[in-house]
């Protein structure tokens, strides 16, 4: 298998002459210092505009991209080493990434939540189930003459997932491509399932060889704090309870019994309670009681761009498969910044008890709604 993309730019495969030949007359450590004092930089301004002291562990964190900018952009020919952030939710792991994918310039870069790009790697997969090597065919489509790939939101709980993830990481690192990954566990505690975390053993070990694994700490849990970015779209949805006729009519939304409709979803049903232009509402069990899946949820999101979620039960009350399937679809929610009201019989802190490994980072997500009582 070759270790270069067969689809990659000439510009690309050219880099490193370019790099000498533009860097020439310049000390050998000009382009790459600017290089990593402007990631430094770039991190300074975006939490002072913010009103946000950086924590100990997330100055190291910058200091380790700042000097990944630095390999990427210099001329020694070493390659910069992954990196792998881990921590509880809300402690700016995914501000961090996100900080750096913006100040990298360069144009062959990815910024991908996980679900997504797990979603289309299936997908592609199964398009080229025909070829010698599915995998790497579709990687060349997904990934072209990228060099940079960010995945948010790292986390695996399916065995068959994780047989995959082995193979993806292995061409990813063959290809040399710098990987940032987030996730709420260290390697260590991936697939927690003692059944099958053995098996797992091997995505482990590879990301302990090819990537720097660092946690980020701090006291504050800066989801807990108010949005400044008016442009966030979810942080400007609703929970509302207990759902009253006289609620639904103030922010205008369908009745409860409201006559469903079908909605074609790649090559099945969804049943749907409303659904209006880029509008849609579903109960909870229609979709987290029933077989849907990521790809739905991600399918349905380019369609539809309000969501109303009806009837949230005692999260606890339910299967972890339905737990499951909820911190799914209020990640992918999250991710692609859709606009959701999400509606409930008891308070939203009431309703979230349960028992799946994701569900603290639902709780911080849903807790940026404006939450809506029936004395409001």
């Amino acid at each position: 298998m070759p270790a270069h993309l067969p689809k990659r730019s000439r510009l690309i495969q050219r880099w490193p002459a370019l790099r000498r030949w533009l860097g020439k007359g310049l000390p050998a450590s000009a382009g790459h210092d600017a290089s990593a004092q402007s990631i430094r930089d770039y991190f300074r301004h975006k939490a002072s505009g913010q009103g946000y002291t950086l924590s100990h562990s997330q100055q190291r964190v910058i200091e380790c991209m700042a000097q990944q900018a630095s390999l990427l952009f210099g001329a020694s020919g070493r390659t910069a080493p992954s990196l792998y952030l881990f921590g509880a939710v809300g402690r700016g792991k995914s501000w961090l990434l996100d900080g750096f994918f913006q100040a990298l310039p360069i144009t062959q870069k990815r910024r991908l939540h996980f679900h997504q790009f797990f979603a289309q790697l299936h997908q592609g997969m199964f398009s080229h189930r025909e070829q010698d090597d599915a995998l790497e065919v579709t990687l060349d489509e997904l990934l072209e003459d990228c060099r940079v790939l960010c995945f948010d939101e790292f986390h695996v709980h399916d065995i068959g997932d994780a047989m995959l993830i082995t193979r993806l990481f292995k061409a990813l690192f063959k290809r040399q491509i710098l990987l940032l990954v987030t996730s709420n566990y260290a390697p260590d505690g991936l697939l927690p399932n003692p059944l099958y975390h053995a098996r797992f053993k091997p995505v482990i070990e590879l990301i302990n060889t090819h990537m720097q694994v660092m946690e980020v700490g701090g006291a504050h849990d800066y989801r807990s704090h108010t949005r400044h970015s008016a442009q966030q779209i979810f942080t400007q949805g609703h929970y509302v309870w207990p759902a009253t006729p006289a609620q639904r009519a103030a922010l205008e939304l369908p009745p409860a019994d409201a006559p469903g409709v079908a909605l074609t979803v790649g090559t099945r049903q969804i049943r749907a309670r409303w659904c209006k232009e880029r509008s849609v509402g579903f109960t909870f069990n229609e979709l987290c009681e029933q077989p849907t899946a990521v790809m739905d949820y991600l399918e349905l999101c380019r369609r539809f761009d309000r969501w109303i979620i009806d009837d949230l039960p005692e999260l606890g009350e339910c299967p972890i498969a339905a737990q499951q399937r909820f911190i799914n679809l209020i990640d992918v929610l999250y991710d692609q910044d859709k606009h959701l009201t999400l509606l409930g019989r008891l308070p939203l802190h009431e309703s979230l008890d349960g028992h799946a490994i994701d569900l603290a980072r639902t709780r911080s997500r849903l807790g940026q709604l404006q939450e809506m009582h029936n004395d409001d």
